[in-house]
């Protein structure tokens, strides 16, 4: 060896490489070669402060922010339920909008089932006056009444 002082060993234990031009890990600040200067090489333990990734949505393309600790794709889901500005996203929340306005009901429909007396909202199920106890006035359930 001429220039024993020169360089410096690789710290990967399978490795020892004398490497002229050693590379520092940003992340442990150990010495490695070329090899093994990459977080997944050397089985880095202080990768996740450096490698942190940020998914972004498939369907609006927006990156959405992760919180340490949390499972990237269930704060993907959540974002595509709740805040995705795509379309597809928005139509599939949307449908269901008209809720019944019968009290203890919840279902939802698609189009709006206006009561002719009271001027409520109603499902299927509850869009007779009898069916919803319409308060609506005196005028009579049926032509026929």
């Amino acid at each position: 060896m001429e220039f024993p002082d020169l360089g410096a060993h690789c710290s990967e234990p399978s490795c020892k490489r004398l490497d002229f031009l050693p590379l520092k890990c940003d992340a442990c600040g150990q010495l490695f070669c070329t090899n093994h200067v990459a977080y997944a090489h050397h089985n880095c333990t202080s990768a996740y402060k450096k490698d942190v990734q940020v998914p972004v949505c498939p369907l609006c393309s927006m990156p959405i922010p992760v919180k340490r600790g949390e499972m990237p794709d269930i704060v993907v889901g959540t974002h595509i339920d709740q805040d995705c500005k795509s379309d597809p996203a928005q139509r599939k929340r949307k449908i269901f909008t008209n809720k019944c306005q019968r009290p203890g009901c919840k279902q939802r429909e698609m189009m709006k089932v206006v009561c002719d007396q009271c001027h409520g909202n109603f499902c299927l199920k509850h869009r007779h006056p009898l069916d919803h106890d319409c308060a609506g006035g005196s005028q009579p359930l049926s032509k026929a009444g």
